[in-house]
């Protein structure tokens, strides 16, 4: 009994007293606060350790932090030990320099980030006044957001966002209140401090959710206010037209009826062959597309591509992928790589173990031509990026100098791969250098080779390109069915080409925070280019028998739908494939450089070949990432080229031309022979007769023309703005 009461007395004290003199015990433990999970997560809420203040390179007024928190332990000496520990108060936690800034107590160049009665500014009193402790009783091992998707009426109909912290000891945390949401487009998507959100736009919006470092999409989906039609056949839809009807369904946008035979025509042979299918010889034994069927038009794309066009077209395309230019002047290793670029094509190839090769290439540039890929890239960490950016479809360049800010990659996974590349001598000899290494920004120790799965690789310790090359273990990984990167790059950017839009977009920005608009379809496309020999041919062609590939253009109840594939998408034709659809339709070559006279454009070698035509198109020089959108046509530059310069004006009616010979060949009824004329430039050019409206139209303007001298000029100035037509430039 005699103990008891000093025992309560003490209990009393400490309780009134505690929070002064630091000795309650029991309120310490009720008031912990985690620095790694809760008080770095409060920070990265209120935009501390973003880009654009503390978390920049250089951090903001001598106070720097990890992006987003991805250096704890950095941060946590940062806050506490930096500045002879002026930024924390243990004695005075209200008087703590990182409370007094944030909530603007004191001058603060970042402003207000939170009230000082807020949870956040609590937190970090709590943390303070328990001793600022860096320990954790738990180690987070990941966020789960819900829900992942969310279909909405209204702006009436809310969807409640919530997240939950898994730990590696088993235990949840709801930590809603702690992560940002943040949606792409904040005037169609609003968030409240719930956590609620509110789409006040129809169509598909993301909103991006982290908690410390780790990232999730969410997609808020809301349908079209219009009259809706499902007309799809469920008993016999291609497995693209059956993901891509469900979207529409969902969002209560009707899909287009299909092209006629001369627009799908067309649009296929621009998108497979690069030329206009009136140009294009056929194997003997195959036809013309006969019908828009499923059957008839695999029988085309199987005569496409059986074609030298064809071989010659995805030479150009792999050339534009890899950036295969003339280095130091040798042409003949520019020669040897696009020779065996063309083989591979021609050969039917298989995807990944093109890729392989690449990777894996040694030797002299001149005589292999896999050996021109390391020339491609000057150093290890420009080769890190380059194979990111082309067989990942990633973006490293980020966590060369801290963790990807939107996504996974770390600056050891970008350093690990440069320190497998350092291990390459470069130059015209492609060889291996033991000794090769990169410096690790962080150590400043030589960066471990390992892969991006967190396997470390050996030392290489052999110079014969066999056991001791790690590049071998690389391309294993990277070309792995288990990488989920390698089969999705390569397919969305075949999608993008016959689609118009990538599933993915940017194609090169494959991340967390960038989505595909139809995540399944892209999974099944990889899967099916997986299962069948990684055949670039065989998804060519699945996507191209599709209906959704059929589909006509823009109408105005689809106008709205720029990524849902509701009607066929516009695209320009690129400047090498305009170039050459100019020279046919005309009649006269394009003259490039000291190449031979007659050499298409794509069939071009060096992208530094003589050429203002080209230039003013907007070629690109390979120097960089040739996957921006194309704006042929689009400059003023190259308005006034097509209108007024040589390109078009100095071979309409050459010596040769096929408007000069049409001419001289119709003479003898020269009303019904112009007309005749009219209508095999629309044939050559547009790919179709002319309609009825139009027939009209130019008998009409044909009729009052009398002398030999005005029919030419008019025939000209037709043939000008044929050319110079939206529907001429455009893959439609």
């Amino acid at each position: 009994m005699s103990l008891r009461i000093p025992l309560i007395c003490s209990i009393v004290w400490c309780h009134f007293f505690g929070f002064v003199f630091g000795c309650s015990q029991l309120n310490a433990e009720d008031r912990t606060v985690d620095f790694r999970n809760q008080i770095l997560a409060h920070l990265t809420r209120h935009g501390c350790n973003a880009g654009a203040c503390h978390g920049a390179a250089l951090g903001r007024g001598g106070f720097k932090l990890s992006l987003y928190g991805s250096d704890p332990a950095a941060d946590y000496d940062a806050i506490v030990r930096q500045v002879g520990g002026r930024r924390i108060n243990l004695a005075e936690p209200t008087l703590s320099l990182l409370l007094l800034k944030a909530t603007e107590s004191v001058e603060h160049t970042g402003g207000l980030r939170f009230d000082d009665q807020s949870e956040s500014a609590r937190s970090i009193r709590d943390w303070i006044a328990t001793g600022a402790s860096y320990r954790s009783s738990r180690t987070f091992d990941r966020v789960e957001v819900s829900p992942h998707r969310s279909v909405v009426r209204d702006e009436t109909q809310q969807t409640q966002i919530k997240a939950v912290a898994h730990f590696t000891d088993g235990s949840t945390a709801d930590v809603t209140n702690l992560t940002v949401l943040a949606a792409e487009d904040p005037s169609a998507v609003s968030i409240d401090e719930q956590g609620r959100a509110t789409v006040y736009r129809a169509g598909r919006h993301v909103v991006v959710a982290r908690y410390l470092n780790e990232v999730v999409p969410i997609e808020l989906l809301r349908p079209f206010d219009q009259p809706f039609k499902d007309s799809a056949d469920t008993n016999d839809e291609h497995f693209i037209d059956r993901e891509i009807n469900a979207m529409l369904a969902t969002l209560r946008l009707n899909g287009e009826p299909p092209s006629d035979r001369w627009a799908l025509r067309r649009r296929l042979s621009l998108n497979l062959v690069g030329r206009l299918p009136d140009f294009v010889e056929l194997p003997i034994g195959c036809h013309d597309l006969t019908g828009t069927d499923r059957d008839a038009v695999a029988a085309y794309v199987d005569a496409l591509m059986q074609t030298d066009a064809f071989a010659d077209y995805w030479t150009f395309q792999l050339a534009s992928l890899l950036r295969v230019r003339q280095h130091n002047d040798d042409r003949q290793a520019i020669e040897t790589y696009h020779r065996w670029l063309r083989q591979q094509v021609a050969d039917g190839f298989d995807y990944r173990e093109f890729a392989t090769a690449l990777i894996g290439a040694l030797g002299d540039s001149r005589d292999v031509g896999p050996a021109n890929f390391y020339r491609t890239a000057n150093g290890p960490r420009p080769m890190t990026e380059f194979v990111s950016e082309v067989f990942l479809a990633s973006r490293l360049r980020c966590a060369n100098c801290h963790d990807h800010p939107l996504d996974h990659w770390t600056q050891d996974d970008y350093h690990g791969i440069a320190a497998i590349f350092a291990k390459v001598s470069g130059g015209r000899q492609i060889g291996l250098n033991p000794r090769g290494k990169v410096t690790h920004p962080v150590t400043l120790l030589p960066a471990a080779m390992r892969l991006p799965n967190g396997e470390p690789l050996s030392d290489c310790g052999a110079t014969d390109g066999n056991s001791g090359d790690p590049r071998r273990q690389f391309a294993r990984w990277l070309t792995s069915p288990e990488n989920p990167y390698f089969a999705n790059a390569i397919v969305n950017r075949l999608w993008k080409h016959m689609m118009g839009r990538g599933l993915v977009e940017p194609v090169d920005d494959f991340r967390a925070t960038n989505p595909a608009t139809h995540p399944q379809l892209l999974r099944v496309l990889a899967a099916d280019f997986v299962s069948h020999g990684y055949d670039l041919r065989r998804t060519l062609k699945q996507i191209a028998i599709s209906t959704t590939f059929a589909r006509s253009g823009r109408k105005p109840g689809t106008r709205s739908d720029t990524q849902f594939y509701s009607h066929c998408l516009s695209t320009p034709m690129s400047p090498e494939v305009l170039a050459d659809a100019i020279s046919d339709v005309v009649g006269v070559s394009e003259p490039f450089g000291q190449v031979a006279v007659g050499t298409r454009a794509i069939e071009l070698i060096d992208p530094e070949t003589s050429s203002t035509t080209l230039d003013v198109l907007g070629r690109c020089d390979r120097k960089s990432s040739c996957e921006a959108e194309v704006q042929t046509g689009k400059s003023l530059a190259q308005k006034l080229h097509l209108l007024n310069g040589p390109l078009l004006n100095s071979r309409l009616f050459a010596k040769g031309s096929r408007l000069n010979t049409s001419f001289n060949v119709y003479a003898a009824d020269p009303i019904v022979d112009d007309l005749k004329i009219v209508n095999q430039f629309y044939r050559v050019a547009l790919s179709r007769p002319m309609t009825s409206r139009e027939q009209t139209y130019w008998k009409q303007q044909r009729h009052s023309l009398e002398d030999a001298a005005a029919r030419k000029a008019w025939l000209e100035d037709f043939v000008w703005s044929l050319l110079n037509s939206e529907e001429f430039h455009s893959i439609r």
